[in-house]
């Protein structure tokens, strides 16, 4: 790079950091993490570190402490893996081509023996060279508004309220990077935490909460990680239809501290289509929502606070089966806030195999052929007993209708 190239980044980053507003506002916090600028946030890039250094600022700006290694920042550096199967190895001794990532810790201390950790991730899929579900052939960058700047605002609000409130728990806040990974960022502080691991409470992690639906439907996972979780919740609901999961386990940040023996709770929207595409922008937040979780959050740190150490339990984990492979698919979107009894789907893919058997959004797969479809778990390991070319017949609820459908893979 040569000095005018230098030179001409160097006021780039500036224009971005200066005349930032860093007051609280849930709207301007995911507007600013979700904006082009930061070019999908992706972990290594410049954008990403943007976007650590805009949080850090929230962090200063709410007088938390800084509780990172270097500040605010837990810096931590890796290799790219081979294969997606390899295990990621932490080395921050032997910097050179390694892949550099940071946690942002902030810190409420009120003189407790027992700290509450809230966290979210913070990096996305920059352009979506990784990960990305869009097939255009236009390279775009993937803001990730829902996924997860959502999260950092709702975590953000959480610390400008709790920074006034007495409790006997400290708060530690931490927004994690490289997610998108593979819960790196959570993993690394989990390896080398900057507080007392032992003393850590529990934990609450949100992870895509910005598109709450009318109906308020919210997904609680980790309900069965302590024994008092599943009252509290229930007794502080007032306006969401929530759906219980207890496994501890999940393909987010969370799963880090329940393998460390910390109760968990996650919390999230749902699924929809703009997951992990280009078009997961701000426009399609529901801040109104955000501000309903952040309040309902407040309720529940509260009521805990009276409950001194947690226990915790292991939960019988929806993932701690191997998940079967399979090598067809009927090409939907599951609705993952439903609880009843089958596979509901949220979408249909184009030139599926559901789609040209007339599969809709919102059946419900309760059969395939002779195998009842009980949840997705049972919906993926009846899949694999199919091949390309195999024809069955597909059994949906709709409208109170039991339709038979028959599809090709």
């Amino acid at each position: 790079m040569n000095n005018l190239i230098k030179l001409s980044f160097f006021f780039f980053l500036f224009s971005c950091v200066e005349n930032v507003d860093y007051t609280n506002n849930i709207k301007n916090d995911v507007m600013y993490l979700s904006d082009d600028k930061l070019e999908g946030r992706k972990t290594g890039t410049d954008g990403e570190k943007l976007a650590a250094k805009f949080i850090s600022e929230r962090f200063k700006y709410l007088n938390l402490s800084a509780k990172g290694t270097e500040n605010y920042y837990q810096d931590f550096y890796f290799s790219n893996r081979s294969n997606p199967h390899q295990e990621i190895v932490f080395d921050n001794k032997n910097i050179d081509n390694k892949i550099h990532a940071r946690n942002v810790v902030g810190f409420i201390d009120n003189g407790g023996e027992n700290t509450v950790v809230i966290g979210a991730h913070y990096d996305h899929l920059g352009y979506g060279e990784e990960s990305s579900l869009y097939y255009g052939d236009e390279v775009l960058i993937h803001n990730g508004a829902d996924d997860n700047a959502s999260g950092i605002a709702i975590i953000l609000d959480l610390a400008s309220k709790l920074i006034n409130i007495d409790a006997s728990n400290n708060y530690l806040f931490i927004a994690f990077g490289a997610e998108e990974l593979g819960l790196l960022g959570s993993n690394y502080f989990n390896k080398y935490p900057t507080v007392d691991l032992e003393s850590i409470n529990y934990m609450f992690n949100f992870d895509m909460v910005g598109r709450l639906n009318d109906q308020n439907n919210l997904a609680i996972y980790g309900t069965g990680t302590s024994p008092i979780f599943k009252q509290t919740i229930l007794s502080n609901n007032k306006e969401f239809k929530i759906t219980e999961h207890e496994s501890g386990q999940g393909p987010s940040d969370h799963t880090s501290f329940y393998l460390s023996d910390i109760p968990v709770l996650h919390f999230f929207t749902g699924q929809h289509s703009e997951y992990h595409k280009p078009t997961d922008d701000f426009e399609l937040i529901n801040f109104e929502g955000l501000e309903k979780i952040s309040n309902y959050i407040i309720e529940l740190v509260d009521d805990l606070d009276e409950n001194g150490k947690l226990k915790f339990k292991k939960t019988r984990d929806e993932n701690s089966r191997m998940s079967p492979k399979f090598s067809v698919t009927l090409g939907v979107m599951p609705d993952y806030l439903f609880d009843g009894k089958g596979m509901k789907i949220d979408g249909v893919s184009s030139n599926k195999p559901a789609e040209k058997g007339g599969i809709l959004k919102g059946d419900i797969v309760i059969q395939i052929d002779k195998y009842d479809i009980e949840n997705m778990m049972s919906y993926m390991e009846t899949l694999s007993k199919f091949k390309k070319g195999d024809k069955v017949t597909v059994s949906v609820l709709r409208n109170s209708k039991i339709e038979k459908i028959n599809i090709e893979f």
